[in-house]
């Protein structure tokens, strides 16, 4: 029984040495002098503080994409002992004692050095030489510019290392199909692709471009397997369904969790809180949910609240009025009612506070039990501090003049009666008889005398004038069929009213009621106005010193200064190889140009390569030329500040194609062995021309050694490169 025990047990296994080569050097050329220079550089300013937000739990929203991508940051500050207690204010700031310099840049290191033999067996699965894959791995190895972006607490390494991954998976399923469909390595690297693919868009929304060219790919494999007679009805159904829970479902689910675990590691309110909406907000420990905390739910007649605007951009807002009136007549000559102003004020103020009020009866208290105010109610609504009710009319508003005029009425005894009635509708609401209830519901105010609708117009417009304290106009928009949120509004502070006299209901406090409404806000709901706030929410864009067009990239006619030494000529660029830069250009242009020729001698019944090569060169072409037309082109389309960094993604596809032109150029246009040898030697001088070019830089690479004003004026190659030289 235990006879297998009297012979050893032997494991045998096949180590590509090559590969280890490339992965050691990868992480050497990464991770040597990390710490260096121990200082903020470039981007870590922005990103840094993202970081300590995560270390102290503080909630927070990034335009600029979905956050896989700081999580993994903030896990290296994690795994450092980072506190987060660090001031991230201004590029080349020394790093105090606390900040785990080396810690924070290591996943982005390791990710930028991962690349290197990603390359080399993207190359492999495509199906092309030892030689030519160990080509395109020490060109990425060789890369200034993608060295240097890994070297620091940035996200482009992480969102390549991702991509690279999900085309080399893809590929290694693609090749796994003929022979071992639905084997575990199968499922294996086809589940691995839409993981893969799920963390690109994660950490920056460029990843998208790379997953719609994946499932495009996936979409095309899968025509051409429909056509397989080979294949039965079941089985493509069973391919299909494969495809769908691992290239989509499966990335959608982890693109959640993403997000499930951000909002359950920052429940802190902090900086950001006050751009989400009063339910939101009220579900962070602290700010708003400290206020909130003990509100009544539901809002009832003779309720003491708050209304906020929903939009809440460019600024937050509450419905306001203070005791000032419209000024008789405006500048512009047109005249006014001349009653007490409402406005949407973006501080919080007594002058908030309106009570709602039933038109049939005079208190303003809470009856025992409550009335609660429902879906379709008329109600009056009364300023808390002037008691006078809010009413609109037939008089155009100071700003808006095709909107009516909303102030709070006073009777001047002429031919203008109070119309201050209005109509809750809760836009947000399950049914009919729904409740107006505190933070939760979406309101629309709608004047039953006019159907216009309660609007805060200043959101999207200019300020009123002096007279109006430069605060927001509200206005009652006229026929308004949509729900544009300007136009709603969230009962953020609320109370019973409780007593009848107006000093004392000045000085009322919260009532005592414990009501969690944080609970009332599920995960979803977070999700979906967290995801809305990251795509709609946009900085103002400003032009910034080394900003470019997508077209410098190709040529690379900007570089951008990282880092400057505050005394010696030391500085960091990212700055790419240009022998790389343009021996890429010049392998788009070649490929681009033999496919049309191939084409076109194709169409004519002429084939000048055999086709299985053909099929290579295709393959290779949609992966790697479509891989840099996808994460390139659309820049041209987009209306944002744009840097160089932003093409290292299709660089780095482009390089990939270097070898692959190469290798073609050797096997079908150099026929003699004297062909061959030349191109073979002039192959070994080119690459010794992009190592010098990688030396030659290296000193703006890595920071060191510093160089002298005159070795400096010999890197300036170009016009258009600023690099740093110090007056002596």
């Amino acid at each position: 029984m235990l006879g297998f025990l009297k012979e050893p047990v032997v494991v045998t296994a096949k180590i590509n040495l090559s590969l280890v080569a490339l992965t050691v050097m990868g992480l050497i050329s990464r991770l040597w002098g990390l710490c260096y220079p121990r200082a903020v550089v470039f981007d870590e300013v922005y990103y840094g503080q993202f970081v300590s937000l995560y270390m102290k739990r503080i909630f927070f929203v990034d335009d600029s994409g979905p956050p896989f991508g700081h999580m993994l940051l903030a896990l290296g500050g994690y795994l450092g002992g980072f506190d987060g207690n660090f001031l991230w204010n201004r590029i080349g700031a020394e790093y105090s004692m606390n900040v785990p310099v080396w810690s924070l840049r290591l996943l982005p290191a390791l990710a930028g050095a991962l690349c290197v033999p990603l390359a080399y067996q993207i190359l492999v699965e495509l199906h092309f030489s030892h030689c030519a894959a160990l080509g395109a791995a020490l060109l990425i190895l060789l890369e200034n510019s993608l060295i240097t972006q890994s070297r620091f607490m940035l996200l482009e390494s992480i969102l390549i290392f991702f991509i690279l991954l999900a085309v080399l998976s893809y590929l290694k399923f693609y090749n796994l199909q003929k022979h071992s469909a639905f084997s575990g390595s199968w499922w294996f690297w086809l589940l691995l692709t839409g993981v893969a693919c799920s963390c690109a868009v994660g950490v920056k929304y460029m990843g998208l471009f790379t997953y719609m060219l994946l499932l495009a790919t996936a979409g095309l494999h899968f025509w051409h397997m429909i056509g397989d007679q080979n294949l039965s009805n079941v089985s493509l159904v069973c391919h299909f369904l494969a495809r769908g829970l691992a290239l989509i479902i499966i990335p959608m689910g982890l693109y959640l969790s993403f997000f499930y675990v951000h909002l359950a590691l920052l429940y802190r309110s902090g900086p950001h809180d006050q751009i989400m909406t009063s339910a939101f907000q009220a579900s962070l420990e602290g700010g708003l949910a400290r206020i909130t905390q003990g509100q009544p739910l539901e809002v009832a007649y003779g309720s003491q609240i708050t209304l906020r605007n929903v939009l809440g951009k460019p600024m937050q807002c509450w419905l306001h009025s203070h005791t000032n009136t419209y000024p008789i007549r405006y500048e512009n000559g047109r005249g006014s009612s001349h009653q007490q102003q409402v406005t949407c004020y973006p501080f919080k103020d007594v002058n908030n506070w309106w009570i709602v009020k039933d038109p049939g009866m005079q208190q303003l208290v809470v009856s025992n039990p409550p009335r609660p105010v429902r879906h379709g109610h008329i109600v009056q609504l009364v300023h808390g501090i002037t008691t006078r009710y809010l009413n609109t009319h037939d008089v155009a508003a100071p700003l808006s003049p095709h909107s009516q005029e909303v102030s709070c009425y006073i009777d001047y005894n002429i031919s203008m009666p109070a119309q201050n009635l209005w109509r809750v509708e809760i836009v947000n609401r399950e049914s009919d008889t729904d409740v107006w209830k505190t933070i939760l519901s979406e309101v629309r105010f709608v004047h039953v005398n006019t159907s216009a609708v309660l609007k805060a117009s200043g959101l999207s417009g200019a300020s009123l004038p002096e007279w109006g304290y430069r605060q927001l106009e509200v206005v009652g928009e006229k026929l308004s069929k949509g729900y544009h949120q300007s136009m709603l509004w969230n009962v953020e502070e609320h109370r019973y009213g409780k007593s009848q006299e107006q000093k004392e209901r000045e000085v009322e406090l919260h009532s005592p009621t414990q009501m969690d409404i944080s609970k009332n806000l599920s995960f979803m709901a977070k999700f979906t106005e967290l995801q809305w706030k990251i795509l709609t929410l946009k900085n103002e864009d400003t032009e910034h010193k080394y900003s470019s067009s997508a077209l410098d990239w190709i040529t690379m006619d900007t570089n951008i200064a990282y880092w400057l030494h505050p005394t010696s000529g030391a500085q960091i660029h990212l700055l790419g190889n240009v022998a790389t830069w343009a021996s890429a250009n010049a392998a788009a242009l070649v490929y681009l140009c033999l496919s049309l020729w191939y084409l076109l001698r194709r169409r004519r019944k002429i084939y000048d390569i055999p086709e299985d090569a053909w099929q290579l060169w295709m393959a290779a072409g949609g992966i790697c030329g479509g891989g840099w037309a996808v994460n390139y082109l659309p820049f041209f389309l987009m209306e944002k500040t744009l840097f160089l960094y932003h093409y290292l993604p299709a660089v780095t596809f482009q390089i990939l194609l270097i070898p692959v032109v190469l290798q073609h150029l050797s096997d079908h246009l150099c026929r003699s062995v004297l062909l061959k040898s030349m191109f073979s030697a002039l192959v070994v001088a080119w690459f010794s021309w992009v190592y010098f070019v990688y030396c030659t830089f290296s000193p703006l690479t890595y920071g060191q050694p510093a160089l002298a004003p005159a070795e400096l004026r010999a890197l300036r190659w170009k016009d258009t490169w600023n690099i740093l030289i110090r007056k002596q």
